[in-house]
């Protein structure tokens, strides 16, 4: 009784996330009512307060939920015990850009993320998760550096706090662009391009350079 009871309960929360992307990608996180999300998962008010604080808890669990196929390779990056550190960043990157442009569920919640986002006053939690999610995405980028740099595959001078906001730029400022205008960029035969120019950036680049 009580497996049946969780399987029920997980089938709700997936029914709201559901739910809750398609209303977000349709009308904007701060036009979007709870009401309206449980109206479109078939499930009442009450069911969604159960699983979720308020509309901010609803887009984390949406990000993570999208990320959890990225974990073994981000984690790998950063294992100091993965002799290619760089070689799995490479495929983080590649698999990013690609998912976005072939896995529909992806696109419609980087599409929430970068353009459906409003940071209003009713939504204040959403720009503190916000900034603590980018935090975190530098921070694992830099772990994942500093590890490339200790196995001999970046240069032992790379500045790794500048370098890992330029990598989080470069692959936010490309997603950002192609979402809003995909036309003249095949992003998913471009992926591998793509991450091959960070990559350079990173070993190449001068100005990236703490001496």
């Amino acid at each position: 009784m009580v497996r049946r009871t969780k399987e029920a309960a997980q089938v709700t929360y997936s029914q709201i996330l559901s739910a809750a992307e398609l209303c977000f990608c349709r009308k904007g996180i701060s036009r979007t009512s709870l009401a309206e999300i449980a109206i479109a998962a078939g499930v009442t008010r009450g069911a969604i307060y159960w699983h979720f604080q308020d509309k901010s808890e609803l887009v984390g669990a949406l990000l993570e939920r999208v990320n959890i196929p990225l974990q073994p390779l981000s984690e790998a990056s950063r294992n100091s015990n993965e002799p290619d550190p760089l070689g799995c960043l490479r495929d983080l990157l590649v698999t990013i850009f690609r998912r976005v442009s072939t896995d529909p569920e992806v696109r419609r919640v980087s599409e929430i993320l970068f353009h459906k986002c409003e940071y209003t006053e009713d939504l204040g939690n959403l720009r503190q998760w916000m900034q603590a999610f980018r935090r975190e995405y530098n921070h694992n980028i830099e772990l994942s550096l500093s590890n490339a740099v200790a196995k001999g595959q970046l240069p032992e001078d790379l500045d790794l706090a500048v370098s890992s906001r330029c990598v989080h730029a470069f692959i936010t400022g490309v997603l950002d662009q192609w979402l809003l205008v995909p036309e003249g960029l095949d992003l998913e035969a471009k992926a591998e391009t793509l991450a091959d120019g960070i990559l350079d950036m990173l070993r190449l680049s001068p100005a990236l350079r703490t001496a």
